[in-house]
């Protein structure tokens, strides 16, 4: 067997053993910065994904709202599984996520919505499953990602109050993103600019750790670069993490 056939084989074992031989298509953020940072262009369907805020309501806002923006632009229902519902709905609705869209599935612990996450992405053609959870361990995550591949639904953990400076567990997920709010722009004049983010691209399997000042979702669930900030070199804006 030639050495480049012999290396495939070896490839192809390798992701079927990590539980990543199944590639789904991914969903851009329209940003070139962030797109070339992740596999495929984009956030990968059908594969588990970590989002963060902090204890800051203000920063679990932003990550909420990031993340109903990135189910606004994928078709289907999405299952929102919480201990409890304390979810504000309007605000999905102000980045694209229409309130009949989301079913939610109060589950009352964090095993519970684990075990209702996994339950639920076991139904091909959702948009994606959601789970606000505390903390989860590795094993959990693995079975997630496996259910995931399996049916091409998109998985989202959300860490909901997770501290900025805790190190988290070992984690299955094709990426851990943590979204903090930033100063808005200075317009002069007693006003308010669209909202600004700090997206935090804290893991990506393949990747480097990389952030960016972006503005908040439109009503279509797409975030943009600051104008001033388009034409700057992406290295400039990146901050690096400890992986």
């Amino acid at each position: 067997m030639r050495q480049s056939n012999v290396l495939e084989d070896l490839r192809a074992r390798i992701a079927q053993i990590e539980g990543t031989g199944v590639r789904h298509a991914a969903v851009p953020f329209g940003i070139g910065a962030l797109d070339q940072r992740l596999p495929g262009a984009g956030l990968a369907t059908g594969a588990l994904h970590e989002i963060a805020g902090s204890p800051d309501l203000a920063d679990d806002a932003c990550a909420t709202v990031f993340l109903a923006g990135i189910l606004a632009r994928i078709d289907g229902p999405v299952l929102w599984c919480l201990r409890w519902r304390d979810l504000f709905a309007p605000a999905l609705h102000l980045a694209g996520l229409h309130p009949e869209r989301v079913i939610y599935v109060e589950a009352g612990s964090d095993p519970n919505v684990l075990l209702a996450m996994e339950e639920c992405l076991r139904h091909a053609g959702i948009a994606g499953v959601v789970g606000e959870v505390a903390k989860y361990s590795t094993t959990a995550s693995k079975r997630l990602q496996l259910a995931a591949e399996s049916s091409g639904v998109t998985a989202f953990v959300f860490r909901r109050a997770s501290k900025v400076e805790q190190v988290a567990e070992g984690t299955a997920a094709v990426t851990r993103w943590r979204v903090l709010a930033a100063p808005s722009e200075d317009l002069g004049i007693p006003s308010l600019g669209r909202p600004r983010w700090r997206v935090e691209l804290e893991r990506v399997r393949g990747g480097n750790p990389q952030s960016w000042i972006v503005e908040a979702c439109d009503a279509t669930g797409r975030i943009a670069l600051p104008a001033a900030l388009v034409d700057r070199p992406a290295a400039a804006e990146g901050r690096k993490f400890v992986a």
